[in-house]
């Protein structure tokens, strides 16, 4: 499978590992400018970018919970770049709060912090990145959801809650920028092989997770990232506002 991004400009949240590392790589290696974001981890972020190679590529901190952080983001890019084609809102956080075991202030504080991350951080993403695709007339937007959002997350309820109101933002800011030939593109994996699922993965739990799929195993990172490239690539404008399952028929949903 071929890409063509040349000369597009790439905007990926949460570009340092898992998902949003391969993704970059992908997208690099089709001849676009990259540009990743990172939250802490600026080792992992400097890593990727050395692997990018020939390109406009850089890397950015960014809290995406931060509002003000996001502002700054934006002004950055825009003194740095004079285009955005692709926005991929990847960056989450998953915190384990279950009702029945968690005291009431970890309670808040997690659903606080995940609805900041995973819900409010894209949405401001999407309406700096809209005012640069407006004046372009185009873009897309690819927000990266969750089977969570369908099949409930008992043990991380925030989690879940934010990835169907992620959806719901979707769908409507598809309606509003439709207009102006921007596109939005709602991607909902399973779990997937990276860094932050590592823990539910390992051991006893890890194998059940993987027998829930009849492929025996959870998604790769390049398999989602080719599915993020795919919805990038233009003549895909007239999915916007579908939400498309990876999760390897471990959870069906019509």
């Amino acid at each position: 499978m071929t890409f063509n991004f040349k000369d597009k400009n790439v905007l990926i949240t949460g570009g340092s590992r898992g998902i949003g590392s391969t993704a970059a790589k992908l997208f690099a290696a089709s001849g676009a400018n990259v540009i990743i974001t990172y939250h802490s981890n600026r080792a992992a972020a400097e890593e990727t970018l050395a692997e990018l190679g020939p390109g406009s590529h850089s890397i950015y901190q960014l809290d995406v919970a931060d509002p003000g952080s996001i502002k700054n983001f934006f002004t950055s890019y825009s003194k740095n770049y004079d285009k955005l084609d692709v926005l991929v809102n990847n960056a989450a956080v998953f915190s384990e709060h279950k009702i029945l075991e968690t005291t009431y202030e970890n309670w808040q504080e997690s659903w606080d912090q995940t609805l900041k991350a995973n819900l409010t951080g894209p949405a401001n993403m999407c309406w700096f990145a809209s005012r640069i695709m407006i004046r372009q007339q185009n873009g897309k937007i690819i927000n990266i959801s969750s089977r969570g959002a369908f099949r409930g997350e008992p043990d991380h309820p925030a989690y879940g809650a934010s990835k169907a109101g992620l959806n719901a933002m979707s769908q409507s800011l598809a309606i509003a920028l439709a207009p102006h030939n921007i596109s939005i593109h709602v991607i909902a994996p399973g779990f997937v092989e990276t860094e932050m699922a590592a823990q539910a993965l390992s051991g006893a739990p890890g194998d059940a997770i993987k027998k829930q799929s009849p492929f025996g195993r959870v998604a790769r990172p390049e398999e989602v990232a080719r599915l993020i490239a795919v919805y990038a690539s233009e003549g895909l404008e007239f999915t916007s506002a579908g939400i498309v399952d990876i999760n390897g028929a471990s959870y069906l949903r019509s």
